[in-house]
């Protein structure tokens, strides 16, 4: 099945190449444009991208073309492939995290650099362990660390309400989402949020399809290999915030798998990008994928 899959470049394309893999149902606008453009700034060719079923990428009728997330990886070597790079230092957030683990295990020949922003460990059953949270069931010994009582809170509540009714109730409930994505460690600007959530509102084909990814999961659930980590050659940067909402404490997890991976707490930043952190993140990453 031919998907075509939106991105765009900031930079020369004569500098080191960064591609930047957003999380499940997540668009490439989430990196926002002053971090890609502090990153460009520091000499490097930064790409991002919009998962299928997301943005301005293509949407696809899930019954008649079902994928797994083995199909949304490989769409991070076809955005490679378009740009035409053999290879890129690839910088992930959430679950983009886990692709670029993958990749690294599976096509180490492709990525520079590994860079893991609010992920979990490859083969940890991060989503096993939110939805036994949130459905109050006891977590397995040696699970996961759980997301905090707010993001649980606010997620039990979303998944029993009635649907938003039109456009601005559907935007107030992207702010909400994003104000318990943000964590508590930061002030949460409102204005900023409503104006990142109407762009990401009113820019994509079709939000509905941005839930065909946990259908993804569902259609193989075993997409983890577990125990593999070890075999990550590529230098690795996992980064994490000290108000991390939905995978506490997992960053050092991942470090503690990967040889030689380092581990960098970013203070008072949750699972979201806001203004603040960008100056230390990429600062981190420019120096990690300095060649």
């Amino acid at each position: 099945m031919q998907i075509n899959v939106w991105s765009e470049e900031f930079g020369a394309v004569t500098d080191t190449p960064i591609l930047l893999v957003m999380g499940s149902m997540s668009q490439g606008v989430l990196w926002p444009d002053e971090f890609a453009g502090r990153l460009a700034a520091g000499g490097r060719r930064v790409i991002r991208y919009d998962h299928r079923d997301t943005g301005k990428s293509d949407t696809v009728d899930f019954d008649r073309d079902p994928y797994t997330w083995d199909d949304i990886k490989d769409d991070v070597l076809r955005v490679l492939d378009a740009h035409g790079l053999d290879s890129a230092h690839l910088v992930c957030h959430s679950a983009g995290g886990l692709l670029g683990q993958l990749l690294a295990v599976e096509r180490p020949e492709r990525v520079r650099t590994l860079t893991v922003i609010g992920s979990s460990p490859l083969g940890g059953g991060e989503g096993a362990v939110i939805m036994r949270a949130l459905m109050g069931e006891p977590q397995p010994e040696g699970s996961l660390p759980e997301p905090t009582p707010e993001f649980v809170d606010f997620f039990r509540r979303l998944i029993t309400s009635p649907p938003p009714a039109g456009r601005r109730e559907r935007i107030d409930l992207m702010i909400a989402e994003q104000r318990v994505l943000h964590g508590t460690g930061l002030p949460f600007d409102e204005d900023a949020a409503r104006r990142l959530q109407e762009r990401i509102h009113d820019r994509a084909r079709d939000l509905d399809a941005a839930a065909n990814h946990r259908r993804a999961a569902a259609a193989r659930p075993d997409f983890e290999p577990v125990g593999v980590l070890h075999q990550v050659k590529a230098p690795t940067l996992v980064i994490e915030g000290t108000h991390e909402p939905a995978k506490p404490g997992h960053g050092a997890l991942i470090a503690e798998q990967i040889p030689g991976a380092r581990l960098l707490m970013i203070d008072g930043m949750g699972h979201t990008l806001p203004p603040e952190v960008h100056e230390a993140l990429a600062t981190a990453i420019l120096t990690h994928t300095t060649e």
